[in-house]
């Protein structure tokens, strides 16, 4: 036994992905079987207890520890040294999952996240073990792995949290029926038998979506042919850009672009934004050309990833509503 985690598991380490599926999987479609588990809507973390010295690492390598400190105080009291843990850092707010309190963390001041930390507390929700008594257990099956975890669970309280799970496909259809109206974006499915491979996509996901309305406003593209559609919806009075589609199939370009009118007055948008504005995951910075339409209504499917002001995955145009007004559309889920 030790309390120092092997130099192998020491951050920065490549965590195991996920790959999209359409629909919930067989029970049997991954070694082992399938064991289901919610697809929590927070920060993706390793928490390392490596003798005294506790780590918080991101999905990408990056040291968030210092945005995390009631998730370190916790580790500190309640996890042994020589132990790493996978799982999601989420912050709930009135029963639902917001991830924009999360991202706040990230650019807080340390006065500001003071605060933060005392109004809304972090929760740390676990669903792999890697490390145990200063010991590499990656190559063990899941099955084991679990087993471990759970035994290790047995003293938490909160925030630290274990991930439920199920290896019954209805209890686990149940969760993706329900479980979005917390925020919850569907289902992880991983392989009973499988060890933790970093870097890999081993494991399965299916996310939930959903149909709903947004205004259209401008596209990307030429009007009679457009490339993606740019989605609006009225937050504060406004109506405020939240997210884009994929690229539309072409015989949906020719259809909508045969219905699309050149704004008939003044346009609540800039002709250029802000690649971010639609695509707060893109890194590169750079602007976008708009080409600005007169508002229409259109019916688009989303994951339930709202932060309360944009869309954080693109979305995907189902068709044109003009029975609608813009005027009738509202914001999903309420804003922050």
């Amino acid at each position: 036994m030790s309390d120092r985690l092997p130099p192998e598991l020491r951050p920065p380490l490549d965590v195991a992905l996920a790959r999209s599926v359409p629909s919930i999987p067989k029970p049997d479609a991954l070694p082992g079987g399938c064991l289901f588990e919610p697809k929590w809507d927070g920060y993706r973390l390793l928490i390392g207890r490596d003798g005294d010295a506790t780590s918080l690492q991101s999905r990408q390598g990056k040291d968030l520890t210092r945005y995390f400190p009631d998730l370190v105080a916790a580790a500190q009291e309640q996890l042994p040294p020589g132990c790493l843990l996978d799982g999601e850092a989420v912050i709930w707010s009135q029963d639902r999952l917001d991830f924009s309190l999360l991202q706040q963390r990230l650019s807080a001041s340390a006065r500001s996240l003071l605060r933060q930390v005392q109004d809304k507390p972090a929760h740390f929700v676990a669903f792999d073990l890697l490390a145990v008594a200063g010991h590499d257990i990656r190559r063990e099956p899941l099955h084991d792995r679990r087993a471990l975890l759970e035994e290790l669970a047995k003293e938490w309280s909160g925030p630290l949290e274990l991930s439920p799970v199920t290896a019954d496909p209805e209890i686990a259809a149940g969760w993706f029926r329900d479980l979005p109206a917390t925020g919850v974006e569907g289902l992880v499915i991983k392989g009973t038998g499988q060890s933790y491979d970093g870097g890999q996509r081993q494991w399965l996901k299916v996310k939930h979506r959903e149909t709903l309305d947004v205004v259209c406003a401008a596209v990307i593209g030429p009007m009679a042919r457009p490339q993606a559609i740019v989605a609006g919806l009225p937050i504060d009075g406004e109506l405020r850009i939240v997210g884009r589609s994929v690229p539309l199939k072409p015989a949906a370009a020719k259809l909508l672009g045969s219905r699309l009118q050149p704004p008939a007055g003044e346009h609540p948008w800039p002709h250029r934004v802000k690649s971010t504005a639609m695509d707060r995951f893109n890194a590169s910075g750079g602007e976008t050309e708009l080409t600005l339409i007169e508002p229409i209504v259109v019916e688009v499917s989303a994951d339930t990833s709202w932060s309360g002001r944009s869309f954080r995955h693109p979305l995907r145009y189902v068709r044109y509503r003009p029975e609608l007004d813009p005027d009738e559309v509202s914001a999903p889920f309420g804003n922050p």
